[in-house]
């Protein structure tokens, strides 16, 4: 009998069941960052803070990510990695904890920054389920897992409306850090066991992130759209629940939190995009995300004093999201098989740091322009990226190949 290759056991150790596991717990992890932007009406009046200070909370928790991606993921690469997952999620649970209990609004915005530094779990887990598909399958099952994540991301901003609605902000805290202890409980024994894929010194892996930025341009540049399209996404997320509270009916936080739900309609074509990708591995897919993303933005600015209109450019700002991200990361978990980790902390640092850039950028329009600065300002960053693909897409460059 053929001894089974460690390949082909990784393989092996993937089920479906596995995959959608991997896509729930991304999704229940992910949503941690998001729970505060439909609160900031509530945190605010609590806290005596608007404005750009108010905005601080969700910039703060996209900086925290950034850097936790930055000085943590890494070492899914040199550690054994659910090892890593698990002690991630101990300590996002303390994180939750602090912010539930801040009682001013500097405490808070130091407690987002650790929720988001240590909410690295999905960041851990995607290059994890990367590792794992066959390379025919990997587009698709990172797809899958990135499916959770959004729909995470969405539903928590619907979870946070409600819980926010009936309990009050801090109970959304509280919930949420009883979820990640009870879910790093569940990883600890379902997750199979990965060994290290690169070992080497801390430092020396963090120096391998420069190296692999100066020597990849596909990683560059799927870098920048990626940035710049969740700058996009963050411009709106990051000022809707402050819009809504604007309009003559003064919506509260589980209106803003509904809109949530209605984007899941985009995040179920995460699997489709990840097919496509396995099929073809072009960047049209990406030039048709982000003409949709800009088009969402189009149709907001008229429609938005509409509920109709916001959720109709809700569908296409997580369609066209989506469609991109799936796209980016397809192409480069393909680059480097034994560097996933740290090309997943190149892709997710920049990405983020894109975030935190919309938030700061999207409530900054919101303060000085309202809301016609706001659809500009995420329009701004579509037609960015859309002009950035354009020229990349007609310059040959050594790496067209393979890109």
């Amino acid at each position: 009998m053929q001894t089974p290759s460690p390949s082909d056991a990784s393989h092996a150790a993937l089920s479906p069941g596995m995959v959608w596991f991997m896509a729930a717990a991304s999704g229940a992890t992910a949503a941690n960052l998001y729970y505060n932007q439909p609160l900031l009406g509530d945190i605010g009046r609590e806290l005596g803070a608007s404005g750009s200070a108010l905005g601080l909370v969700p910039t703060m928790t996209q900086v925290g990510y950034a850097a936790g991606m930055l000085f943590i993921v890494p070492l899914g690469d040199s550690l054994e990695r659910r090892r890593v997952i698990v002690t991630m999620s101990a300590l996002v649970t303390l994180a939750l904890v602090g912010a539930a209990l801040a009682p001013t609004l500097p405490l808070l915005v130091f407690a987002s920054f650790a929720v988001g530094a240590t909410t690295v779990i999905p960041q851990l887990l995607v290059p994890f389920a990367a590792h794992l598909a066959p390379a025919a399958q990997r587009g698709r099952v990172v797809g899958t897992v990135m499916s959770g994540l959004l729909i995470g991301i969405l539903l928590s901003r619907t979870a946070a409306g409600f819980v926010g609605t009936h309990l009050g902000w801090r109970a959304m805290f509280w919930i949420a850090a009883g979820l990640m202890l009870a879910l790093g409980g569940v990883m600890r024994f379902v997750l199979p066991s990965q060994p290290a894929m690169a070992e080497m010194p801390y430092l020396a892996l963090l120096r391998s992130l420069g190296h692999l930025t100066r020597t990849e341009p596909v990683l560059r540049l799927h870098s920048l759209l990626g940035a710049l399209t969740f700058g996009a996404f963050s411009v709106f997320w990051s000022t809707l629940a402050l819009y809504l509270q604007s309009l003559p009916e003064h919506h509260g936080p589980q209106v803003a939190g509904l809109f949530g739900a209605v984007g899941v309609a985009g995040a179920l074509v995460a699997p489709l995009v990840g097919r496509y990708a396995d099929q073809r591995g072009d960047r049209r897919i990406n030039a048709l995300g982000i003409a949709v993303l800009l088009l969402s933005f189009v149709v907001m600015w008229p429609l938005g004093r509409w509920l109709w209109g916001m959720a109709l450019g809700v569908v296409l700002l997580d369609l066209g999201t989506q469609a991109n991200q799936i796209s980016n990361q397809t192409r480069v978990y393909s680059l480097k098989p034994e560097a996933r980790s740290r090309l997943n902390t190149v892709y997710m640092v920049t990405y983020f740091a894109g975030g935190a850039g919309g938030s700061w950028l999207g409530t900054t329009a919101w303060t000085h322009l309202g809301w016609t600065g706001v659809c500009a300002a995420g329009a701004a960053l579509c037609a960015i990226a859309l002009l950035t693909l354009w020229l990349r897409s007609s310059r040959p460059s050594p790496d067209t190949a393979r890109s």
